[in-house]
């Protein structure tokens, strides 16, 4: 008797022996030592992503003031429209292109005149506007407002800037010289920031950037930045979890908050208000009064990192200037983290980096050395084993033999894999297959005589689709319907015998024993004529080629098992009832039907199906006449009940 283990008891003893030898003291001075350095990581992971949130905010607002430069240089936006629209349209569309984040840019003109573009991509934004399917973009124009024929329309382009609608609209009360952005503008006489406040055409808060033309100090550019993309701006969830950030002003008001639901608190106040309004109060954000105080401290005004505490909870705080080419003096970005949020992390991935590290230390030293001698020799043997069942060399080797009971299982049955080989050589279809190779197997292999229903499916006119598509495409076609049609042939119990050309052979009670074949073999053409039906619905959205089949079914006597050379065979059925079958499948083509069946199922199934006579017929090579019955469903439960009674009275 040989002595063996199973290969998870030589693994587990070597590997926790090795553990608990080296690595327990390697990872505990290694985690106590690592603590205050997971601190400083997290600190130093929080200052740089910090920092790139600022910075994004930034080079938003700096595109911005950008744009704004640019557009006061250029004369065609000094006079009023509908002077030189087209230019005016065609910058201030490729200006929004270029910074997807601004809402609006536009320009207003001393006599009252008014060109504003808005990007439409925002769903709130093509509300408001009720603007049509397709918006990209939206045109205000207001033209000569003082004279008798004033414009004032309100259009809406595609995104390749097309027209789709233009529709006439009141100025109303909207003037823009009466704007905080224009008279901020013309007061100052050079760039201004504006805002927050409540934007004349889209009703929403906004921030705005805005500057008087260089040749005509009285015109006015001005681009809008939505309160609701600066708070996504601040977005500081890949800090933390729990990390929020907020704009401030030189007032200390909340501007914009990372948070949606203070966001979205913040916007209603803006909203319902038409002046400047106080954000300060606490019940918006606990840490807004200690940020307030924090500013203040030139350590920290800069960039500087604080501990803090507040909501009884430690956290690091972080403020930075967002001015702008000399705009937004005074504004502040807040970035607030809970400390333990950082230090949690750290310690996560540094006790998870170091499980990691010892375990791959002890896995890869002490396991290849001391393992590698134990299995090598076998496992080189049952892969020269393996290469030759590869090779299609199935005669018998004798069984190699090894401590490890797993090795010793897989050469078993890596023997029954050379058997199962030999055996799946001579046959072909899956359902025969999966019975041979099953011990007891070979009784099955034996030709004999029983009943069956033989059903064969055949495509009208295939030849000429072939000759219509190439090889490939042909291919395509027929795996498709014969994956459609041998899935529906196992699902009622049938056993695909054969695929010739662009038919089916399948037969029922063999090689299973099927009581009721002739019934599940017409429930089988029923269930298969429907999927084609929905089959060739798809292929004619698809501009592929309808594939339209025929169908004979009958059952009788026939011979079952396997046929052909002693190195090759094949498992199928022969006799008369497998040529009538098929010559039932042709005379579809005469009578053109459907599925025909004979009178041999007719008789077996007469009280479940519909079936329509035919009459007789003679069948090629066949003496006597054959009756046939055209298949055409499969009757109710309710009809069948009336039969009985019927036959009963």
């Amino acid at each position: 008797m040989h002595w063996s283990k199973p290969l998870r008891l030589h693994l587990g003893v070597l590997i926790v022996a090795s553990l608990l030898c080296t690595s327990m003291p390697i990872i505990w001075m290694a985690f106590s030592h690592g603590r205050e350095a997971a601190v400083s990581a997290g600190v130093q992971q929080m200052r740089e992503m910090s920092l790139r949130l600022i910075e994004g905010y930034r080079n938003t607002l700096q595109g911005g003031t950008e744009a704004v430069a640019l557009a006061a240089t250029l004369p065609q936006i000094t006079s009023p429209p509908p002077q030189d629209l087209q230019a005016k349209q065609d910058f201030f569309l490729e200006v929004l292109r270029s910074l997807p984040d601004a809402t609006s840019i536009y320009a207003g003109y001393p006599d009252g005149s008014y060109l504003q573009v808005i990007n439409a991509a925002r769903r709130d934004v093509r509300q408001t506007l009720a603007a049509p399917d397709g918006t990209a973009f939206a045109i205000r124009t207001i033209a000569r407002p003082q004279s008798a024929d004033a414009i004032s329309t309100l259009g809406f382009l595609d995104s390749r800037a097309r027209l789709i609608e233009e529709r006439n609209v009141e100025n109303g009360s909207f003037d823009p010289r009466q704007r905080p952005w224009y008279q901020s503008v013309i007061r100052e006489g050079a760039a201004v920031s504006v805002g927050p406040y409540v934007t004349g055409t889209l009703k929403v808060p906004t921030l705005t950037v805005a500057a008087p033309m260089k040749e005509n100090g009285k015109v006015v550019v001005g681009i809008n930045i939505h309160l609701r993309t600066i708070g996504r701006l601040l977005d500081a969830q890949g800090i933390s979890p729990r990390a929020r950030a907020y704009l401030m002003d030189d007032a200390d008001n909340l501007v914009a908050h990372s948070d949606p639901t203070i966001m979205a608190k913040l916007l209603d106040i803006w909203s319902r208000s038409d002046g400047p309004v106080d954000t300060k109060a606490g019940n918006l954000d606990t840490s807004l009064e200690t940020v307030a105080r924090l500013r203040r401290d030139p350590a920290f005004a800069s960039g500087g990192l604080a501990r803090l505490q507040f909501d009884g909870e430690n956290y690091l705080v972080q403020i930075a200037p967002v001015d702008v080419s000399g705009l937004f003096k005074g504004n502040v970005a807040a970035i607030v983290v809970p400390l333990e949020d950082l230090v949690a992390q750290a310690n996560r991935l540094l006790v998870h980096n170091l499980l990691i590290a010892a375990a791959l230390l002890v896995a890869g030293v002490a396991a290849s050395v001391l393992l590698s001698r134990m299995v090598s020799r076998s496992l080189n043997r049952l892969a020269e084993e393996a290469r030759r069942i590869g090779d299609l060399d199935i005669t018998q080797k004798p069984v190699s033999h090894s401590w490890i009971t797993e090795i010793n299982t897989l050469a078993g049955a890596l023997a029954a894999s050379r058997r199962a080989i030999g055996q799946f050589a001579l046959y072909v279809p899956r359902e025969v297959v999966r019975r041979i190779v099953n011990p007891g197997g070979g009784a099955f292999v034996k030709a004999k005589r029983q009943d069956l229903t033989v059903l064969f499916t055949d495509i009208r006119d295939f030849t000429t689709i072939s000759e219509q598509h190439s090889p490939e495409e042909v291919v395509d076609i027929l795996s498709a319907y014969f994956e459609l049609l041998n899935t529906i042939a196992e699902r009622h119990g049938g056993t695909v015998v054969q695929y010739l050309g662009d038919s089916i052979f399948v037969m029922w009670n063999a090689p299973v024993q099927d009581p009721l074949h002739a019934e599940h073999g017409c429930r089988c053409a029923l269930a298969m004529k429907e999927a084609i039906d929905d089959l060739n619905d798809a292929n004619r959205k698809d501009g592929r080629p309808e594939l339209f089949t025929r169908f004979g079914l009958h059952s009788g006597p026939a011979v079952v098992g396997s046929f052909g050379a002693i190195s090759r065979q094949q498992y199928t059925a022969m006799g008369d009832t497998i040529n009538v079958a098929s010559r039932l499948e042709g005379l579809n083509k005469d009578y053109q039907t459907s599925i025909l069946v004979s009178a041999a199922v007719r008789d077996a199934v007469t009280n479940r199906f519909d079936l329509r006579p035919l009459g007789m017929v003679h069948l090629k090579g066949r003496a006597e006449q054959v009756g046939i019955w055209e298949l055409t469903g499969e009757k109710s439960d309710q009809s069948i009940d009336v039969q009985q009674q019927a036959r009963t009275s």
